[in-house]
């Protein structure tokens, strides 16, 4: 099994970071950054882990990508067309959550940053305040991709950390089972319809 996520491709994670500390991204730049973070992985770990047999894990897809660029007023087409490249997953596992519940976890964690906070997008007066409704946006907009994108949902406001582990083995355990044969299939920039929120 391999494993990717955000910002791990080892042409764009310094590069990324280096370029989120100025808090002078724009929206474009922002989503073109890691949609180059993406291409590099999938060229350089998804597709080779794929044909030589493994089962890759996610953490976070395009649809991450997507939610940033329409919550922050871009078009849902333009930022689409930019990752229609990305295959189409066997299945794609949504964590739902509340607002309240992400507060907890990302406090209790590595707290809230610039970016994950929505803070470009001057929506409160501090950090805590711009995250809520940054986050509430983000959520929106998910709920939003959900049917259309076929995601699997998993409630986990006031669960354990265990039971949600079980329930995401207990979902991805027939997949990894079922006979493969890889799959390049696109998404399809052309079906996305999404409005911007907020």
């Amino acid at each position: 099994m391999v494993e990717t996520g955000w910002t791990r491709s080892e042409l764009m994670s310094s590069l990324i970071q280096l370029a989120k500390e100025g808090n002078t991204l724009t929206r474009d730049t922002f989503s073109l950054l890691y949609a180059t973070d993406f291409a590099d992985r999938l060229e350089n770990q998804i597709i080779p882990a794929l044909r030589s047999g493994f089962i890759v894990l996610s953490d976070r897809y395009v649809y991450t990508a997507f939610a940033r660029h329409i919550v922050r007023g871009g078009s849902a087409e333009w930022i689409r067309g930019v990752f229609g490249f990305a295959m189409v997953p066997d299945i794609v596992l949504y964590l739902n959550t509340d607002v309240n519940s992400l507060v907890q976890r990302v406090i209790g964690s590595k707290g809230m940053d610039y970016w994950e906070s929505g803070m470009d997008m001057h929506l409160g007066n501090d950090l805590y305040d711009s995250f809520t409704v940054y986050q509430a946006r983000l959520l929106e907009a998910y709920e939003a991709m959900a049917e259309e994108f076929k995601f699997e949902m998993l409630e986990t406001a006031g669960r354990s950390v265990e039971a949600i582990h079980e329930e995401l083995r207990e979902r991805i355990e027939p997949v990894v089972r079922r006979p493969r044969k890889v799959d390049v299939s696109l998404l399809d920039p052309k079906a996305l319809d999404l409005k911007a929120k907020g």
